[in-house]
C-alpha cells in the first residue's frame, strides 16, 4: 500500500473541526484524521508492506519550467515558493511525522519530486506484490495496470466512498482502452486539462471528447499527427484547435506524467507493515498532544 500522505492529511484538516486541540492549544483535527484513516486502511485492506509517500517539493521546478501556470494559485502571494498551507495544519505535519515514526510505518520521498512522483517510481518498480495506492489524486490513475497489478483506492469523496480502480473500472468509467487505460487516462488529462493544478487543457475539449479522440487515434502522438496531417476523421474545427494550443500540448505532459525514475529514499531499510511499533511512544504522543482515541484506534490496527 503506497499512501499519499499529504493527501490524506489535508482532508483530514478540512473534514474535522479545529476545535480538536492539544492540551496547549494547538488543533490535532488534522493528525486524528490521519491516524483514523491510516487505522481504516490497515483494518479494512491489511496490506503487508505500507508505504507513506511525502511531497519533498510539491510544486517542482521541473514543472514549473514544463508549465508556468502549474499549480500557480496554490502559490501565497507573500512567499512565492511556498505552497499556501492553513496557519491551524502546518504545526500538525510534524506531530503526524512523530506518529508515523513510532508507529514504525514506513516513508519515503524524493528531493525535487512530489508525492506523485514518489507513488509513480515505487508502484513502477514493484515486481512481487500487488500495489493499492490511495490517493484523493485522479492524476494517479495513470498508474494502473494488469500485471503486476496496481490499482488505485480513489478517496476524493472521503474513506467510506472509496472506489478502487484497476485498468478494467478505469476504462469503463472514461470510455478508455482497457490494454492502455492508465496511459490512455494521463493523455487524456493532458487535453481536459485540470483547472486546480493550473493546466488550461485543450480549450473546448471536454473529458468525453478527449477520451474519444486518444482512443481513436491510439495516442496523443498519433492524434496530433493526424491534426498535422488533416486526418479526415478530424473535423477542421477539432484540428483547429489543437493546431492552436500546440505549445501547450508539447510542455504538458512533462506536467502530468508522474516520473517513474524518482530518486526515492525511504527513511528505514524496511516496508514491512511493523511487527513492533513502539507503543509506549505512540501513548506518549497521545498524552501530550491529545490524541484521544485515534492513537488506540492505530494501535489496535497494527496489533491485531
Amino acid at each position: 500500500m503506497l499512501v499519499d500522505s499529504a493527501g490524506l492529511w489535508f482532508r483530514s484538516f478540512y473534514a474535522l473541526p479545529d476545535s480538536l486541540t492539544s492540551p496547549d492549544g494547538t488543533p490535532v483535527n488534522s493528525v486524528r484524521g490521519f491516524c483514523d484513516m491510516l487505522a481504516k486502511l490497515i483494518t479494512d485492506r491489511r496490506p503487508s508492506r505500507l508505504v507513506a509517500c511525502l511531497d519533498n517539493d510539491w510544486r517542482p521546478q521541473f514543472r514549473v519550467d514544463a508549465l508556468p501556470s502549474y499549480k500557480t494559485h496554490r502559490v501565497a502571494v507573500e512567499d512565492p515558493d511556498a505552497e499556501d498551507v492553513p496557519d491551524a495544519l502546518s504545526p500538525q505535519i510534524p506531530v503526524i511525522m512523530e506518529v508515523l515514526d513510532a508507529a514504525g510505518i514506513a516513508t519515503a520521498e524524493a528531493e525535487g519530486f512530489e508525492a506523485d512522483d514518489v507513488i509513480g517510481a515505487l508502484a513502477d518498480r514493484e515486481r512481487t506484490d500487488p500495489v493499492e495506492v490511495v490517493t484523493g489524486d485522479r492524476d494517479l490513475f495513470q498508474l494502473v495496470r494488469a500485471e503486476p497489478q496496481v490499482r488505485v483506492i480513489y478517496i476524493g469523496a472521503g474513506l467510506a466512498k472509496a472506489q478502487d480502480f484497476g485498468p478494467a473500472e478505469l476504462a469503463e468509467k472514461y470510455a478508455l482502452n482497457p490494454q492502455r487505460a492508465g496511459a490512455d487516462y494521463a493523455e487524456m488529462a493532458v487535453l481536459r486539462g485540470d483547472p486546480s493544478d493550473g493546466l488550461p487543457g485543450v480549450a473546448g475539449i471536454g473529458e468525453k471528447t478527449a477520451a474519444k479522440l486518444i482512443t481513436q487515434f491510439g495516442s496523443l502522438e498519433a492524434l496530433l499527427r493526424g491534426a498535422a496531417e488533416g486526418d479526415a476523421r478530424l473535423t477542421s474545427r477539432v484540428r483547429a484547435k489543437l493546431t492552436d494550443s500546440a505549445e501547450y500540448l508539447a510542455a504538458a505532459p512533462a506536467v502530468v506524467n508522474v516520473v517513474r525514475d524518482a530518486p526515492v529514499v525511504m527513511d528505514r531499510d524496511s516496508d514491512a507493515m511493523p511487527a513492533a511499533p513502539d507503543v509506549d511512544r505512540l501513548h506518549d504522543l497521545q498524552k501530550t498532544w491529545g490524541l484521544g482515541a485515534s492513537i488506540d484506534r492505530l494501535v489496535a490496527a497494527l496489533e491485531n
